[in-house]
């Protein structure tokens, strides 16, 4: 008999290997990037029973693991009966593949630590392919190189718009901001809230943050890139704003969406439009947290701290002076010419505007008098934060400062609203029949749903920093599985990730420029049921099956900087929070733009009172401008140790660390376009 099961099983064994070397199933869904060792793995099987399923290497065809399948269950928003395959026992780093009998095999995936930092970078190297007036060269952009489109440095002021001061057809220049979607406009409400989660990333995550490079050409200089990112569109911004009354135009552009055409190509004349209440709190509160956040750059940013402040401060007194002015796009075209039918954003409600921005402008002030006007901690649940409810950000806000704010604030408060926010959507995870909090509810799946998703990690990744809670940060990786492949489409929703990603974005420039790949690291909407374009290669009308990969599916396949916001924070989040030192590793760059330049070796001598010297050796491999700078935690530069051109080889540097406290630091190496970042401690 023990010879006979030895033979059933690897006869099981040979015919696993069998189905790797098959054609790959679409019944199988799963991250198709990767899995970090600690953290749960899980694949969705479609159409079968609770079957044996194995885990084979994908170089050497060993079988690594093995399992069965749970019972089926139902999915009711894609229809579908499946069942779970949960591998996460296994922790080996390695590339793999999933096989089951009568099912076949999945794509490759790895499991290794870091598994998602290219992810991380190339989500928010996204927002550079989206930068407005600015050529795009080969050094950065690759082979999605352009010219520069829309200068902005010569924009009307639309009727709606007009003041004394600025009458109409009078100019502004407001140059630079990023394109919102898969249009050429720029839109002060999905700014904001863009805006507010790329910087929140920063505030949460700022030591990881403050080593990512992403190969922009500010990555030489002190600020780390994901704020430089932030800053181009930040001031934009700040040119939105009237200066003779500190109110906000609500957006900037075109009198109608422009065609498939390329930037440089779409030269119709440009508006900025009506102030209104929304536009104007949302820019008040993202410079607001912008002032506290570049005060530690004062060096490097000059004054631009207080602008930021003064800016904020003369919106909110606009707010309050003008307090339910709704931004209407229909009422407006009849009123004014020339009529405007582009994006418009419109909200009539602003009490949780009033709301955010009074918890920014409290946080950064250290003062409670904004919070006589507005109430972020009313009795109102907290929830999944959009472009049109925008309370939940302050509660972030609040619980990321309560040791500064506890005075004025019930943080406890605070607390236990984001924290029954959480448990809602950790709840429906468990009764999801992927295992994954999207899907807490039917309006889960709208346009844009895939923000929805990532946003819901986000929000889970905020309840774990306050509870410590690892059911918290399980769910939010559930999400990102969720994006990456495990979902009722097969697709990985990122450009240029994953083994079958979206090819045919609702994006312009990727597909006037003539290149077969998309423009990489932008999050298509996603699954949306009601099917507003109207176009007919839906597959389904169910809400998880309702995606198209169509560029013609603006409902579906467009891209936003409002959903690749979260996805940023959550990729980032995860990475900072699994990563073996909390922080990111020199990495090439996915789209072969250029290599990292070598590595670094730390030499400390302790203790460091009788030897108060640390050493950094590093490697540069070929000719290069190296930069070597020492950042502490809040990502302040503490030092500049070299700055210069540097030969080939292994260098050394010894500095006096005597005058530093302790504490933990960041050293940064930038060389031949790239960073790389490691911890250094210092104990005395």
């Amino acid at each position: 008999m023990k010879n006979n099961g030895r033979f059933f099983a690897a006869a099981v064994a040979a015919l696993m290997v069998a189905d790797v070397r098959a054609q790959q199933s679409s019944d199988i869904r799963l991250n198709q990037i990767g899995f970090y060792p600690t953290m749960p793995k899980v694949a969705i099987v479609r159409n079968i029973g609770s079957v044996p399923f194995s885990i084979i290497d994908a170089s050497s065809q060993d079988t690594v693991f093995r399992g069965t399948l749970t019972q089926q269950q139902q999915w009711p928003y894609s229809g579908e009966t499946v069942s779970r395959a949960d591998f996460s026992d296994l922790s080996s780093v390695g590339s793999y593949v999933l096989a089951a009998p009568g099912v076949g095999s999945s794509s490759t995936f790895e499991i290794k630590p870091r598994v998602h930092q290219a992810l991380a970078v190339g989500v928010l190297k996204g927002y550079y392919y989206q930068r407005t007036s600015l050529e795009l060269t080969s050094e950065y952009a690759g082979i999605w190189a352009r010219a520069l489109g829309h200068p902005d440095t010569s924009v009307l002021i639309h009727p709606s718009a007009a003041t004394a001061q600025r009458p109409a057809n009078s100019t502004i220049s407001a140059p630079r901001g990023w394109y919102d979607a898969g249009d050429y406009n720029k839109y002060i409400v999905n700014s904001g809230i863009s805006t507010y989660t790329i910087l929140a990333t920063y505030e949460h995550f700022p030591a990881y943050c403050a080593g990512l490079d992403t190969g922009i050409p500010e990555s030489t200089n002190s600020i780390p890139d994901l704020l430089d990112e932030a800053l181009w569109n930040l001031r934009w911004m700040l040119a939105m704003q009237d200066p003779n009354d500190g109110g906000i135009y609500h957006k900037l552009t075109n009198a109608n969406f422009d065609g498939w055409v390329m930037p440089a190509q779409a030269t119709t004349p440009r508006y900025v439009v009506m102030k209104s209440t929304g536009a104007t709190l949302d820019f008040a509160a993202v410079m607001a947290q912008a002032a506290r956040i570049f005060a530690s750059y004062a060096s490097a940013l000059p004054g631009f701290s207080d602008s930021c402040l003064e800016a904020s401060f003369k919106a909110w007194n606009w707010a309050r002076q003008h307090p339910a002015i709704a931004y209407n796009q229909g009422l407006m075209n009849q009123q004014f010419s020339p009529a405007i039918n582009t994006g418009e954003y419109g909200d009539g409600y602003f009490q949780d505007e009033f709301d955010w921005a009074a918890a920014e402008l409290t946080v950064t002030t250290k003062s409670d008098s904004f919070l006589t006007f507005a109430s972020p901690l009313n009795s109102s649940p907290a929830t999944v934060p959009s472009w049109p409810d925008v309370r939940t950000l302050g509660l972030y806000t609040f619980a990321q400062y309560r040791s500064v704010i506890g005075n004025r604030v019930d943080t406890l408060a605070v607390k236990n609203k984001l924290v029954a926010l959480a448990n809602t959507l950790r709840s429906s995870m468990d009764a999801s029949a992927y295992r994954v909090v999207m899907g807490a509810q039917s309006s889960d799946f709208v346009w844009g749903s895939n923000g929805v998703a990532a946003n819901q990690g986000m929000a889970l990744l905020c309840a774990y920093q306050l509870t410590g809670d690892s059911s918290y940060l399980r769910a939010a990786v559930a999400n990102l599985d969720y994006l990456l492949g495990r979902n009722g489409t097969t697709y990985c929703f990122v450009t240029g990730y994953g083994s079958k990603s979206p090819m045919h974005i609702h994006h312009r420039p990727s597909k006037a420029d003539n290149i077969v790949p998309p423009v990489p690291g932008l999050l298509a909407g996603g699954p949306n049921p009601n099917q507003q374009d109207s176009v007919k290669s839906y597959p389904s009308s169910l809400p998880a099956l309702s995606y198209t990969d169509n560029d013609s599916s603006y409902a579906s396949n467009e891209i936003c900087i409002n959903w690749n916001a979260p996805l940023v924070f959550l990729a980032v989040g995860l990475e900072a929070l699994t990563s073996p030192d909390g922080l990111p590793t020199g990495l090439r760059n996915d789209h072969g733009m250029h290599t990292a330049p070598g590595h670094y070796g730390l030499m400390q001598n302790y203790p460091n009172p009788f030897n108060p010297t640390t050493t950094i050796e590093y490697v540069i491999p070929r000719e290069s401008l190296a930069v070597l700078k020492v950042y502490n935690l809040l990502g302040q530069e503490v030092r500049t140790l070299c700055q210069g051109w540097a030969s080939p080889g292994q260098h050394r540097i010894s500095f006096r660390t005597s005058d530093l406290p302790s504490g933990v630091y960041i050293y940064r190496l930038t060389a031949s376009g790239v960073a790389l970042s490691k911890k250094m401690i210092l104990a005395k």
